[in-house]
């Protein structure tokens, strides 16, 4: 599955910095507002150790990791939703998105002139938050009213969209997100589902990246990190805390062992992409299982809860259409029994069904026939 992010902020965040850091796609990462105007895309190798515990017993020709895509979209000001600065181009390429990265400045720094003059998160993340509320509230009572006509007129399906959709509309009124409603409302994942079936923009996972000064990359004590931390709890968001500075370094260094020396000697145990990465795994409710052999070991990426003929629809959908079964082992029976020869041999290689659910970091064959 094709996992598609959207890097936004307000001008002059760092959102390009790190978005160049992250996918090493050059973006221009300029001092003024306005610097992106078409969205940058790049593919983000997602950092998973395992890929190389894997080869290290089954000699391959090439590894391929899980992908991100991420898309820097241009820098938002207040009125967007109005069409103010590149409103309406901004709010076109989130639409398509599947999570979006909010970047938040949590750095002081008079070289870097700030759209408002100051430094201030929250007022930055409500002036983002609140162009993209206003752009769902339109959509959103537009589609209420069509859908209490058609409730009135004894259809099921409108009838069970109207009790999700209204206190959506009105978390919308008074400027808060379509998450936060269904969060309030505590929506299972049936509702959920409806409620993102609007198309609203603050229905999408977002992921408050918080932007610190090199000098303190973990964010400790950093108290603009704490006020982002606070925002992002009410509302059930994440956040992560990186220093675009020392990302761009990192993406500079050519080889892994070069990255790891360099992360080391900083006290940081793993970089800012690798900590984006897990977060947005866990946002997103995603996993990996993996496949390998002679040809390639490879990381595919599936929904937290999916079976085995699901997983196998991510390689090919006849995979899906044909699934007899799968064959399963783990990471830990290949370091016990070294081999796959030595696991099917102890018996450890097992059998699945169409109803086994896939756990992350299952290595797996799979049987089909079309």
């Amino acid at each position: 599955m094709s996992l598609a992010t959207g890097i936004v902020g307000l001008p002059n965040v760092g959102k390009s910095t790190i978005f160049n850091a992250l996918t090493a796609a050059g973006a221009l990462a300029a001092n003024y507002p306005f610097a992106t105007i078409e969205p940058n895309t790049g593919m983000v190798a997602v950092p998973d150790p395992r890929l190389r515990e894997i080869e290290k017993l089954i000699k391959t020709e090439k590894i391929i990791p899980a992908m991100i895509e991420v898309v820097d979209i241009a820098g938002l000001v207040a009125g967007a939703s109005q069409g103010e600065g590149l409103g309406n181009k901004f709010l076109g390429h989130i639409r398509e998105v599947d999570a979006i990265l909010h970047v938040v400045r949590c750095f002081e720094n008079a070289d870097v002139v700030h759209v408002a003059g100051e430094v201030d998160p929250i007022r930055d993340i409500e002036i983002v938050n609140l162009e993209l509320v206003l752009s769902d509230l339109d959509s959103a009572e537009k589609q209420l009213e069509k859908l209490k006509r058609t409730a009135a007129q004894k259809d099921a399906d409108a009838a069970a969209k109207v009790p999700i959709l209204e206190p959506i509309v009105a978390a919308l009124k008074e400027g808060h997100s379509a998450r936060s409603a269904m969060l309030a409302h505590h929506m299972d994942a049936n509702a959920q589902r409806l409620a993102r079936s609007f198309g609203l923009i603050t229905t999408k996972p977002e992921l408050y990246v918080a932007n610190v000064d090199d000098g303190n990359p973990t964010g400790e004590g950093n108290p603009y990190v704490q006020k982002v931390r606070e925002f992002a709890a009410k509302e059930g968001s994440g956040v992560v805390v990186i220093s675009g500075a020392i990302e761009a370094e990192i993406a500079a260094l050519d080889s892994l062992a070069e990255k790891e020396e360099f992360l080391q000697s900083i006290g940081l145990a793993e970089s800012g992409l690798a900590k984006l990465t897990h977060e947005a795994y866990r946002l997103l409710s995603l996993q990996s299982y993996f496949t390998a052999g002679p040809k390639e070991i490879r990381a595919w990426t599936i929904h937290v809860g999916d079976k085995a003929p699901q997983a196998a629809g991510v390689i090919h959908t006849d995979f899906e259409r044909g699934f007899i079964r799968a064959e399963v082992y783990t990471l830990e029976d290949l370091k016990q029994f070294k081999t796959e020869a030595a696991i099917r041999s102890a018996g450890k290689l097992r059998s699945e069904g169409k109803e086994y659910i896939v756990r992350d970091g299952d290595i797996m064959h799979f049987l089909f026939n079309v």
